[in-house]
């Protein structure tokens, strides 16, 4: 299996002197959400259907970072160091801080219920560089006991919301994709990708598997909205973006990297269906893979625009 398929002479500087893939650990069931901890080395990522969160460190291998966390998915840093999370079972983005020695804190629920009623399953989370949260909702942890609790919707859409810290005021930034779950900033912040999987719960061959690029405007606001990328095969579960404005994304098969004008431009074969990822390492460059029930690394001549 080759390490890094080029398709388009753009990706070339990215995969020259990439190293191999190489497989870091395994033993979850669905590994997503992972996030990179610079303070201590580590990345977390979510075990969903075991609810529970794992981390890996280079001296200590895979350890059980925390259990009965509520089947967890995506994460994200805030500015200040604090670890959001999206609970699919608490139905909320649930903040974590941090001691002076990188341990755990009691959590604390951010935002749980949209005009009195609860959200369906918060997926994925970034976090704008002005402290805003946007986020993913869509009806993954409750349509059955496996991520979740099995409950109906109570707002009966699913939707990307945006929420202000400093004001508490939690609004709908866009309802134009049916089932959103990835999503990530341009380098810039002028745009944000926005995945679309409702494929995964249609049993027809129906639903969508693309990511959708949305312009933001006055900083706050989502418009324009395009197909920017039909990923096949799979879906774009999860993503990130890099310093070159490279789109990194999951599928069936591989990472797949896309140019910001939509190309496809590389491929990074994967022997297990990707979930998510996310960049790390000391100097940026490492890519951490959540690839089913393993966890993978291989390093790129590029930094992602977050981790």
């Amino acid at each position: 299996m080759p390490t890094i398929e080029v398709l388009d002479p753009r990706f070339s500087p990215v995969a020259d002197a990439a190293a191999a893939l190489e497989r870091l650990c395994t033993g979850a069931v669905w590994g997503e959400g992972p996030v990179w901890l610079s303070e201590t080395g580590a990345v977390l990522w979510s075990d969903i259907p075991n609810n529970r969160m794992l981390a890996w460190q280079p001296a200590r291998g895979m350890a059980v970072w925390r259990e009965d966390v509520e089947f967890t998915n995506g994460h994200a840093r805030e500015a200040d160091g604090a670890l959001l999370h999206c609970s699919h079972g608490l139905r909320a983005i649930v903040r974590t801080r941090f001691d002076a020695a990188m341990l755990p804190l009691s959590d604390e629920v951010v935002v749980s219920h949209y005009q009195g009623r609860r959200l369906n399953s918060p997926n994925d989370v970034v976090v704008k560089r002005d402290g805003t949260i946007w986020f993913t909702d869509p009806p993954y942890g409750i349509v059955s006991d496996r991520e979740g609790h099995a409950a109906p919707s109570e707002l009966g859409r699913c939707y990307v919301f945006r929420f202000d810290p400093a004001t508490g005021a939690l609004r709908i930034a866009s309802d134009f994709v049916e089932e959103p779950n990835g999503l990530a900033f341009s380098p810039d912040e002028s745009l944000l990708y926005v995945s679309d999987t409702s494929a995964a719960l249609c049993t027809d061959g129906g639903g969508h598997h693309h990511i959708v690029a949305f312009d933001v405007t006055d900083g706050q606001d989502l418009a324009s909205p395009r197909v920017f990328a039909v990923v096949n095969p799979g879906l774009a579960d999860g993503f990130r973006v890099d310093v070159n404005g490279f789109v990194y994304t999951s599928s069936a098969d591989s990472v797949q990297v896309y140019h910001p004008d939509g190309t496809r431009i590389g491929r990074i074969p994967v022997p297990e269906k990707v979930g998510n990822l996310c960049f790390g390492g000391t100097a940026g460059n490492e890519l951490f893979i959540c690839a089913s029930s393993s966890l993978y690394r291989i390093v790129l001549n590029t930094k992602g625009a977050t981790a």
